[in-house]
């Protein structure tokens, strides 16, 4: 298959383009804190990255994950208010980033493989159009799911302001 994604830190989209062509476009939410690319910094990196793994097929909707593995437990809004508050929820799918600029988004401090960039699915009442991560790109399970289905690993993602 041959992908691209294109993600604008301006609008918070990420658009899908198949055989060089937009197939589809999502509404997402990016870091908080802005773009950068440094350790730590809870920001969304720039620049060109592939999807280096795909985690969590045929998993449910809702499926939480922590450190890329499954806990075995499906999200809900009873579930959440038994957890401590600010969880950064990371569900259903996950699309893990690697950078393929050396010195920018590839190696040492400013590694976003290494610093655990994801594009992955967020509870559904979480709001989206606007900055709110800590550093990935969050989307609607159900997109996270289109979206899982249709890319592959290696496919790009350029990531704009």
């Amino acid at each position: 298959m041959n992908c691209r994604i294109e993600i604008s830190l301006a609008t918070q989209r990420l658009v899908l383009f198949e055989q060089a062509h937009q197939s589809r476009e999502f509404l997402i939410s990016t870091a908080r804190n802005g773009a950068g690319e440094q350790l730590n910094s809870e920001c969304t990196p720039r620049g060109r990255h592939v999807i280096a793994a795909k985690i969590g097929a045929g998993a449910a909707a809702n499926t939480v994950f922590v450190g890329r593995q499954a806990t075995g437990e499906i999200y809900s809004k009873s579930f959440a208010a038994s957890q401590p508050p600010n969880r950064d929820w990371i569900l259903t799918r996950v699309l893990w980033l690697s950078g393929c600029e050396p010195g920018h988004n590839q190696g040492g401090e400013r590694d976003s493989y290494a610093r655990y960039i994801y594009i992955h699915g967020t509870p559904d009442d979480t709001v989206l159009g606007t900055s709110g991560s800590r550093g990935c790109v969050r989307m609607r399970n159900d997109a996270v799911i289109e979206l899982f289905e249709r890319v592959t690993v290696g496919c790009v993602v350029d990531i704009n302001e």
